[in-house]
C-alpha cells in the first residue's frame, strides 16, 4: 500500500496541458490574429501595423526638425516635397503624359528656401509665388525644347496636356506643400505648423478607428470605397478635441479658435484625401508609388496635408 497522498475526495485531478495542446492553442491565437489583421487591412486598404510604424518614424523626424532648428525642417520639407513631386510626375508619365521630371524636382527644391528666407527686398510670400511662376515657365520651356528630338514630339493637344500636367504637379505639390515652410518661417509659426499637422493626423486616426468599428454608410463609393460617414463623424470629433486643446495649451488662443481650426482642417483634409483618390482613379492605380511600406507613396501619406497647409496659413495670418 502506497503512503503517497491522493487528491481529496470529490476534487478532480489537475490536468497538465501537453506540448501538443499548448502548440495548438498558440496556433489558434496566431490564426485569430492573422484573420483580424486581414479584416483590418481589407477595411483600411493597407497594412495598418506597418503603416503605423512608418507614420511614427515620419512623425519623429518631423518633430525633431520642427522643434530643434527651423532650418532642419526646411531640409525635411524640401526632401518630402521634391520626392512627392517626382512620384506624381512619374505617375503621370506612366499614364501617358510626358511631364518633364527634372525641372519639376528643381522647382520643388527651389520653392522651399524662397518660402523660408527673405532675400533682399523679396518677401517670403513673393518668393513663394515667384518660384511657382518661374517653375511653370521652366517646365514649359523644357518640354518645348524636347520637341526638337523627333522621339519626343507629339501633337499640339498632347503637348498642351503635358504642360498642364507639369503645372498641376507644381501647384498641387510644390506650391501647396511649401505653405508649411512659409508658416514655419514666421515668428512662432512652427507651433501653428505642428498644431495643424496634429489635427490632420487626428482626423485620419479618428476616421480609421470609427470607420473600422462603425462604418456602414459609404461616403463616396465611386471615388474612395473605404470612406464612410461614420468615419467622417469620428474624424470630426477627434479634430474638435485636438483643436480645442491645442488652441488653449499650445497656441495660447481662445477655445473657439481651436474649433475654427479643427472644422477647417476636417474639411480640407477630407477634401485633399478625396482629391488624391480621384487622381489615382483617373490614373488607374491603387497607390501613386510603393516607396513607403503600408502607405504606398509619399503623396498617399501627405494628401490630407496639402490643402490643409494653405488653409492653416490663412488662419495663422488672421489670428496672429
Amino acid at each position: 500500500m502506497s503512503d503517497a497522498p491522493g487528491p481529496p475526495e470529490g476534487r478532480p485531478k489537475r490536468h497538465s496541458p501537453s506540448k501538443a495542446e499548448f502548440d495548438a492553442t498558440v496556433a489558434d491565437i496566431e490564426a485569430q490574429m492573422r484573420a483580424t489583421n486581414e479584416r483590418i487591412n481589407a477595411r483600411t486598404g493597407r497594412n495598418l501595423f506597418v503603416a503605423i510604424l512608418v507614420g511614427l518614424a515620419l512623425g519623429a523626424t518631423l518633430l525633431a526638425s520642427l522643434l530643434i532648428v527651423k532650418e532642419l525642417f526646411m531640409v525635411f520639407a524640401a526632401a518630402l516635397i521634391a520626392v512627392t513631386a517626382f512620384e506624381l510626375a512619374s505617375a503621370l508619365r506612366a499614364a501617358g503624359r510626358d511631364v518633364p521630371r527634372i525641372p519639376v524636382v528643381f522647382t520643388a527644391l527651389a520653392i522651399v528656401p524662397l518660402s523660408f528666407y527673405e532675400i533682399g527686398p523679396l518677401t517670403r510670400d513673393a518668393g513663394h509665388w515667384l518660384a511657382l511662376l518661374g517653375g511653370i515657365v521652366l517646365v514649359t520651356v523644357w518640354r518645348l525644347v524636347e520637341l526638337v528630338d523627333p522621339k519626343r514630339r507629339a501633337s499640339g493637344m498632347n503637348v498642351l496636356k503635358d504642360l498642364m500636367g507639369g503645372a498641376f504637379v507644381l501647384v498641387y505639390i510644390a506650391f501647396l506643400g511649401s505653405f508649411t515652410v512659409l508658416m514655419t518661417a514666421q515668428p512662432h509659426g512652427e507651433w501653428w505648423t505642428l498644431a495643424f499637422l496634429i489635427i490632420v493626423v487626428s482626423t485620419d486616426t479618428g476616421a480609421y478607428a470609427s470607420g473600422l468599428l462603425f462604418g456602414k454608410h459609404k461616403m463616396t463609393p465611386t471615388i474612395s470605397p473605404n470612406k464612410t460617414w461614420e468615419g467622417f463623424a469620428g474624424s470630426a470629433l477627434a479634430a474638435l478635441i485636438a483643436g480645442v486643446l491645442l488652441a488653449i495649451f499650445m497656441l495660447q488662443q481662445p477655445w473657439w479658435v481651436g474649433i475654427i481650426l479643427a472644422v477647417t482642417m476636417v474639411l480640407t483634409a477630407t477634401g485633399g484625401d478625396l482629391a488624391e483618390s480621384l487622381i489615382k482613379r483617373d490614373l488607374g492605380v491603387k497607390d501613386i508609388s510603393t516607396w513607403l511600406p503600408g502607405h504606398g507613396g509619399l503623396l498617399d501619406r501627405l494628401d490630407s496635408t496639402l490643402l490643409s497647409a494653405a488653409a492653416a496659413y490663412a488662419l495663422f495670418l488672421i489670428f496672429t
